[in-house]
């Protein structure tokens, strides 16, 4: 938060978990729970058909699932280092932003990893990907991107969701105690369990913090492993284009507009929905614009890298290949949306509500379109021995699309409504702070 006003009561962080859901609530989780329906029914067309009913082909053998599949991966990179960079730095924004930021980052991940699992054509086998000792002599294949998949996906959910959940425990202790004391024991005892037999000892306070210090120091190698994981199921095909050793930077830069774009939205709804235009306050929002605005930058030095590497130092093959993704619309579409559109917000004239949900989704739009732009126009390329089959999703790829979309935002009204948006403890924490300083001035 900014430093300009003493932080608020978390009283209000605490009733907004703790009350009734309102009517514009149970709207929301009407609109999400239909997508998540939406979702459910494409599963289980393609569990019945199978991977027939979507659109792709030779070549192109992937499409809306490895697109939206590295594009999720991004989102939840994007917000996960944002968010461990704040709690290793100790910046005062995190007390804003963090809390959301990770729960972000969760369902991002538990979005991506539908894909893998979908797309193996009888996921109800998925376990064959796993090391398990198997008496069929059924051993995982570990040259198979699959099995990559699998230790991709796991690392990026166990490690997400341990620092969404030590983070938590200060505030679930927070809304036990206070649930126990409007007479409302179920609610209190759902919330003491995950809590821990928090107390707000020192010793737990002294524990507490080396452990989230140390989940948020996790985070930074969990990136680069995961983008890794996903380059290298590129590198290993037999696309020209996608054998290119700085792709798993190319993702990582490219994908933090993405992941800040959503934050962005998110900290706007948090601020009109839940009414916590106190906790996110108006420095909060100006700084979060500005860091979309400088992920933009980084986005567009990797799409020059990009550009100049496939037109200057590669085969003619790659170059070939580069050129007709130049020649479609959606890699400039990209540029502009996630790389130009972001730098409207170094004017403070622009940095307002109304603009900053329209840009912070499109910037997220824009890294999708460059997933695109790789995955299906990079296949597009005139040097194959056969003709190439346009690709054209189909409506049951468009519903799967939609239904992670609805489940990932289905995942954030549930942290909402039944969690506190904003960290409650690290805002007593800056309350204290401000206390010991005004108390040696």
């Amino acid at each position: 938060m900014s430093t300009d006003t003493p932080p608020p009561s978390t009283a209000r962080v605490a009733e907004a978990a703790l009350r009734p859901l309102g009517w514009g609530g149970w709207l929301g989780f009407a609109l999400a729970g239909t997508g998540v329906v939406v979702l459910a029914i494409a599963v289980a067309r393609l569990l019945w058909v199978g991977i027939g009913v979507w659109g792709n082909n030779i070549p192109h053998v992937w499409g809306f699932d490895l697109i939206a599949y590295a594009w999720w991966i991004g989102v939840a990179n994007a917000a996960s280092l944002f968010a461990a960079v704040l709690v290793l730095r100790r910046h005062g924004l995190r007390t804003a932003v963090n809390r959301f930021a990770e729960a972000a980052a969760l369902a991002a991940v538990l979005a991506a990893a539908l894909y893998p699992i979908l797309h193996l054509g009888r996921p109800w086998l998925f376990y064959w990907t796993l090391p398990y000792p198997s008496t069929w002599g059924l051993w995982p294949q570990f040259g198979s991107t699959l099995v990559w998949d699998f230790w991709g996906i796991s690392a990026h959910v166990l490690v997400t969701s341990m620092f969404w959940y030590v983070g938590l425990i200060p505030d679930l202790a927070t809304l036990r105690d206070r649930a126990a004391r409007r007479g409302r024991i179920g609610l209190a005892r759902a919330y003491g369990l995950p809590a821990l037999g928090w107390r707000g000892s020192v010793a737990h306070w002294h524990r507490h913090q080396a452990a989230y210090r140390m989940v948020a120091a996790l985070v930074l190698p969990l990136l680069l492993s995961a983008q890794t994981v996903v380059a290298l199921e590129f590198a290993v095909t037999v696309v020209a284009d996608w054998h290119q050793a700085r792709l798993p930077l190319h993702f990582i830069a490219t994908g933090l507009p993405s992941g800040l774009g959503i934050v962005l939205a998110l900290a706007v709804a948090l601020r009109h929905g839940l009414s916590l235009r106190e906790f996110v306050d108006r420095g909060d929002m100006d700084l979060l614009a500005r860091l979309l605005a400088a992920a933009g930058i980084a986005a567009l030095l990797a799409w020059m890298h990009e550009a100049g590497t496939a037109l200057l130092q590669e085969d003619g093959t790659t170059r070939d290949a580069f050129l007709v993704r130049l020649a479609g619309p959606a890699w400039w579409i990209a540029v502009v949306m996630s790389g130009l559109l972001p730098q409207l917000f170094w004017w403070q004239k622009l940095r307002r509500d109304l603009i900053f949900v329209p840009i912070g989704l499109l910037a997220a739009a824009g890294v999708w379109l460059d997933r695109w732009s790789l995955v299906v126009d990079g296949v597009s390329r005139p040097r194959v021995p056969f003709p190439v089959t346009a690709y054209a999703p189909s409506g049951d790829e468009w519903a799967l699309l939609l239904g992670s979309a609805s489940f990932f935002a289905f995942a954030l009204l549930c942290f909402g409504r039944f969690l506190p948006a904003v960290s409650m403890f690290e805002t007593r924490h800056e309350e204290s702070e401000q206390e010991l300083e005004e108390e040696e001035r």
